[in-house]
């Protein structure tokens, strides 16, 4: 198995792409730390890696707050032992977020606090624990957005996968020679409640669609295959990427006419 005897935290795993990993992860040999702000989609996501078999603890988690993010960290350690793998993929969207004349600046400090400084306290502790442990892997999930920017505003939310990058860049560089390496995870448009929530007909979702070249929304579980490989021994020369997982829209806006 891809990650026997490994231990990963996974933020965000109530739902979606976080759900999808901590199955898939648990699936490969690792002990999971499922962490999120919904109790109920947390503990659902644990029963379900149970159910087929794995370990997991579920550890309510605001990671915009230091404590919380602090104490998650020490729920790893304390129960399994040790922290190898941090996939830091808690992120909100506003359904208010917009251009800079419009979006309000509460929505703005929402979206960084959560989608920028939970990154950032992710790492913060985690990093000490991933060296204690030896060395390991931290994903961080940015957006194929960060790259080209949105057609449809949303600026609190591309600038926000923007800053996550560049943190990945330099975390990557300054920990490379500890045993850490530091991603960005990109993913394209995807079938999932946070993007369906605006692509809410069937006109808008062909609008977005004609601009990815496979034709189709990618899936929660191609988004943690790819983290897999990340958290994997498999990607070990792999460490300050900006991994697009995207349909190849990113290829069709960069490719010249």
């Amino acid at each position: 198995m891809r990650l026997q005897d490994k231990v990963a935290l996974i933020t965000g795993a109530g739902s979606g792409i976080g759900r999808e990993a901590a199955l898939l992860f648990s699936k490969e040999g690792a002990k999971v730390v499922v962490a999120d702000v919904n109790d109920a989609g947390g503990n659902e996501t644990v029963e379900l890696v149970k159910a087929a078999g794995g370990e997991a603890i579920y550890v309510h988690a605001d990671v915009s707050k230091a404590a919380e993010a602090e104490a998650m960290i020490a729920a790893a350690e304390t129960t399994f032992g040790k922290l190898n793998i941090l996939f830091n993929n808690a992120g909100i969207s506003h359904a208010n977020d917009d251009d800079a004349i419009n979006t309000e600046e509460d929505v703005w400090d929402l979206t960084f606090a959560i989608n920028v400084r939970g990154v950032f306290l992710g790492c913060k502790y985690g990093i000490p624990a991933i060296l204690r442990a030896g060395g390991g892997s931290i994903i961080n999930t940015a957006s194929f957005v960060a790259v080209l920017g949105a057609a449809t505003p949303q600026l609190a939310y591309t600038s926000s996968k923007g800053a996550v990058l560049s943190m990945t860049r330099e975390l990557s560089s300054i920990h490379a020679r500890q045993g850490i390496r530091v991603n960005a995870l990109c993913p394209g448009p995807l079938h999932t409640e946070l993007l369906m929530k605006y692509l809410n007909t069937e006109e808008r979702r062909q609008r977005r669609l004609v601009h990815i070249p496979m034709g189709r929304f990618g899936e929660a579980k191609e988004i943690a295959n790819a983290a897999l490989f990340l958290a994997s021994d498999e990607s070990s020369f792999v460490t300050g990427s900006t991994f697009l997982v995207d349909g190849g829209i990113t290829s069709a806006y960069t490719t010249p006419l």
